[in-house]
């Protein structure tokens, strides 16, 4: 084996133009597929942590049947303080769980005393909340960091539209579970920038302030949503999480829980379903273009050496061996395009980590592009780059060893 290398190897540098235009369009390839995925790769998972970390978490469960009608913001199906019990011990025993936050979701009437607007609030416990999306703080662009008993986060759309300023005193108006109608006052303490874009209306209030203001007996949780400590896990812990939680029914036998990732929660979710399917398309490209240089140039290769394969195979060297020397060169082919692809994309993308790219997503600008490869996805390159390249040898190497060696030697 070590003999048919050197032969292979030789007989590439014999021909060293057209081996080192192969190996260059291979490396091309390569540093191409390998940028682009760093790059797409990062954008995807700055965006996927701008939605997560802001606003959504990573996992959410309500009650059966919240969801499909989540525009409404229904209070009637909210958790009933058994039902949250129950769920919290669960997730406090839960390995794959960092924090978690419950949430009372309501629809309010939002009025400056000479204007009046609707507004969705989020009652929450801030510490809970803030280390559960730990991006919310930086949704504040003034200010406190913080949502004290009486105090409003509003949307920068409200702040704006209605010239309401921090320290302001607004009032809350909404209509309870049973029908009926109370208000409240609050001090505006911070402005907060939507997560989604400029028509954001959410705000925050403390969990105790939407307790009183909904005149709720006891506490009746909209939603819980959960950080993971590792986002990886996300598809195994949501399982998980499905499993223990699957034998919890309510008196009719029906489910009283719904988890959902944050993926069926946001649209954000689909863009992020184009750059998988780009980076697929992408990597089809690069086998392209790989299968159609190596077959190429081993095409050429048999065709120019038809009266030396025929002398070998004359003086007794059987076809298996002929057919392995090609395959060989084609292997060596792709393993060299490989490499140099390999260390030139690795510079490339340092190169732009360097250069500190910024660029805007919804609200958030200034953002900087962290271009990152994992050490998976250089090796997959590497070996579909190589395992093509022995793929399209395969064809003009069968056919060498499929020669007669006194037809070949006739050849001119």
């Amino acid at each position: 084996m070590g003999k048919l290398f050197k032969i292979a190897v030789r007989n590439l540098m014999r021909y060293k133009r057209r081996t080192f235009l192969t190996a260059s369009l291979i490396t091309i390839g390569v540093i191409f597929v390998l940028v682009f995925i760093s790059v797409s790769g990062s954008f995807k998972a700055m965006m996927i942590s701008q939605i997560t970390d802001s606003m959504l978490g990573h996992i959410q469960i309500h009650k059966k049947g919240y969801v499909a009608a989540i525009d409404n913001l229904p209070l009637n199906l909210n958790l009933r303080p058994q039902a949250v019990a129950k769920l919290e011990d669960i997730l406090n025993n839960d390995a794959d769980v960092e924090a978690y936050s419950p949430r009372i979701k309501f629809g309010g009437m939002f009025s400056n005393f000479v204007e009046t607007t609707n507004i969705r609030l989020n009652g929450v416990y801030p510490d809970r909340e803030f280390k559960t999306i730990p991006l919310l703080a930086s949704r504040i662009s003034a200010g406190k960091t913080t949502i004290e008993k009486g105090g409003i986060l509003i949307p920068v759309l409200l702040s704006k539209g209605m010239g309401v300023k921090i320290g302001d005193t607004v009032v809350i108006v909404t209509t309870n579970k049973d029908g009926s109608v109370n208000g409240k006052q609050f001090t505006v303490s911070g402005i907060l920038e939507s997560a989604t874009g400029p028509g954001g209306r959410d705000g925050y209030v403390h969990i105790e302030d939407a307790q009183e203001l909904l005149r709720m007996t006891e506490m009746e949780i909209s939603e819980v949503s959960i950080r993971l400590k590792d986002f990886d896990r996300l598809h195994a812990a949501d399982l998980k999480i499905q499993n223990l939680l699957a034998g919890e029914l309510n008196q009719q036998g029906k489910p009283i829980f719904e988890i959902h990732t944050w993926e069926k929660l946001s649209p954000f979710y689909h863009l992020s379903r184009m750059i998988d399917l780009m980076t697929f398309f992408i990597k089809l490209m690069l086998i392209a273009i790989v299968l159609i240089s190596i077959m190429n140039v081993m095409i050429m290769a048999v065709y120019e050496r038809i009266r030396e394969i025929g002398t070998i195979a004359a003086i007794g060297t059987p076809p298996k061996k002929i057919l392995s020397m090609f395959v060989i060169e084609g292997f060596c082919l792709g393993i060299f395009g490989t490499v140099i692809g390999n260390i030139f994309g690795a510079v490339i993308i340092y190169i732009i980590n360097a250069s500190k790219i910024t660029f805007d997503f919804a609200m958030h600008q200034g953002l900087i592009l962290s271009a990152n490869i994992k050490a998976s996805d250089i090796i997959s390159i590497s070996v579909i780059v190589i395992i093509v390249s022995v793929i399209a040898s395969l064809q003009p190497a069968f056919k060498a060893s499929r020669m007669e060696p006194i037809t070949a030697l006739r050849h001119v």
